[in-house]
């Protein structure tokens, strides 16, 4: 793919607010023909798009879908429209995703488990379930797979069960796709796979960043993001102690690095989460 996303049509999801919605404002500062906006909050989703539509070029078509991506039977419905209102889109952002900062035994199941696996897991798969069959035969354009995932799919955290499970999840399939397209010879298709440690997007306010694992900020994330995605790079950790610490936790026997993690104050990085001011400690949290 070229060093932009200049002609191409990008979806992403959770768009209306947070790293969404700065992916989108990097899709229209690059020319992107169309940049297709699903979010659940029809309010901010009318916000954003109104102040997309502003900043575009003539040429780039702002396209805005109220989408609740909880309910996969909806995905389904919304992608035919956008395949006949747009058209297939040529990039796919999977960035929606909703974390609940409890023990597991405070979960619930209807509340808690279910939307955080369907969300976090499930929804990825089945909007790229709709729009990969394109890919794949648009043999002549390059397309792009990002799914963004979480440094909790690499590692146990207290107060992060369903959450890493759920991340945990996005991570095998994810990584297995792209695996699959390289082998089954449909290389022009390039699936990123994206493990942030935690992102000042008000998402994890009251998180705490473990030893050398500050919290980043969005414009960080979106930057290195983007830069992974054009280059068409598999896997993308940050920051460095990600990796480092996956590694670890692949090397040292159990009760070792749990007495590492702890000392890095990996085990108590939840503690205080609260997640938005607007919502209570146990609310959805979408970005």
């Amino acid at each position: 793919m070229s060093r932009t996303v200049a002609g191409a049509r990008v979806l992403i999801t959770g768009a209306a607010r947070g790293m969404g919605r700065l992916y989108a404002e990097r899709a229209v500062a690059e020319g992107a023909r169309a940049v297709i906006l699903w979010d659940n909050d029809a309010t901010a989703l009318a916000t954003a798009a109104s102040l997309l539509a502003e900043r575009a070029e003539k040429g780039t078509l702002i396209s805005p879908f109220v989408v609740d991506i909880a309910d996969l039977g909806a995905i389904a419905q919304a992608a035919q429209r956008v395949r006949t209102e747009v058209g297939d889109p040529d990039i796919v952002i999977s960035n929606a995703g909703i974390v609940r900062g409890k023990f597991f035994w405070e979960h619930d199941n209807g509340d808690d488990i279910r939307p955080t696996m369907k969300v976090n897991a499930l929804a990825p798969m089945y909007i790229a379930r709709e729009f990969l069959p394109h890919m794949m035969t648009n043999g002549a354009r390059e397309a792009r797979i990002v799914n963004i995932a979480s440094a909790a799919g690499t590692l146990s955290n207290p107060r992060m069960s369903v959450y890493a499970a759920s991340k945990a999840a996005l991570i095998g399939w994810s990584d297995s796709l792209r695996l699959e397209l390289e082998q089954q010879g449909f290389g022009q298709v390039k699936v990123t796979t994206v493990c942030p440690s935690y992102v000042s997007t008000g998402m994890f306010d009251g998180a705490r960043g473990p030893l050398l694992t500050p919290l980043m900020t969005p414009e960080y994330v979106v930057e290195r993001v983007w830069r992974a995605m054009l280059a068409g790079k598999p896997m993308l950790m940050m920051p460095w102690t990600v990796a480092l610490a996956r590694a670890l936790r692949g090397t040292l026997p159990l009760p070792v690095w749990d007495k590492v993690a702890s000392g890095f104050g990996v085990y108590r990085s939840m503690n205080d989460w609260v997640g938005r001011e607007s919502l209570a400690p146990d609310a959805v949290e979408l970005d």
